[in-house]
């Protein structure tokens, strides 16, 4: 008798402790999921927030998603890189000669496959969006072939269009031209902890009914001995 008591108080011990974690992890995300959330907020206004003029030495570590407006010269020189929207199509990244006499990029937008040849030279254009530098390359992405890319890559479209490593992602453009305006948005930016919480309150939900099956059959076992 002894011995089935301690048996039976070591499975109630072990389930309730092993149940008592998983929940602890689901509030922890929980807990994640408001921090990120407070995050997501914070870059969403950093987003929407009034256009200032453009630094005079853009930081990724202080300035990504800074909402900007530049003004400036598109003298013909673009990239174009694969990325499906409504369709086969590519985003337009072209080079810009600004007033203050700095070239940079700027990402002018969605145009369909068969708008990829089409020269841009704009004068006097003013682009409102938000100065940014994607994480879009990875170990599997294709070498660019020629004029078109498979990723945005700041460093590298840089060096071939001869220009600063800044890119501008539109908003608006005006006048406006024939590339639909692809601005940035928090899509990027994952959120997972929702998903991670409610999978470790399932399983601390799963943990309780097996342990209190366990404990249940042996004493049922142990009435009928």
């Amino acid at each position: 008798m002894a011995s089935f008591s301690r048996k039976l108080g070591f499975s109630l011990l072990f389930g309730l402790s092993g149940f008592a974690i998983l929940i602890g992890l689901g509030i922890w995300q929980l807990e994640r999921l408001q921090w990120k959330e407070a995050i997501l907020a914070e870059i969403s206004a950093r987003i929407a927030a009034a256009p200032v003029p453009l630094p005079a030495n853009p930081d990724p570590a202080t300035d990504t998603r800074l909402a900007v407006t530049v003004a400036g010269d598109l003298p013909g020189q673009q990239l174009f890189v694969f990325a499906p929207l409504d369709g086969a199509g590519y985003r337009v990244i072209a080079a810009m000669q600004t007033d203050d006499g700095r070239r940079i990029m700027v990402d002018l937008g969605f145009v369909p496959q068969d708008q990829r040849a089409a020269p841009y030279v704009v004068e006097n254009l003013q682009v409102t969006g938000n100065v940014h530098w994607p994480v879009e390359v990875d170990g599997f992405t294709p070498a660019p072939e020629g004029d078109v890319w498979y990723a945005r890559d700041v460093t590298a479209m840089a060096s071939a269009l001869q220009t600063d490593p800044v890119l501008v992602i539109a908003r608006e453009t005006t006048p406006a031209l024939p590339a639909q305006p692809w601005p940035v948005t928090t899509d990027g930016v994952k959120n997972d902890h929702l998903g991670y919480a409610i999978t470790w309150f399932t399983l601390a939900a799963a943990w309780a009914a097996m342990t209190a099956a366990f404990v249940l059959r042996g004493t049922q076992s142990k009435k009928k001995d």
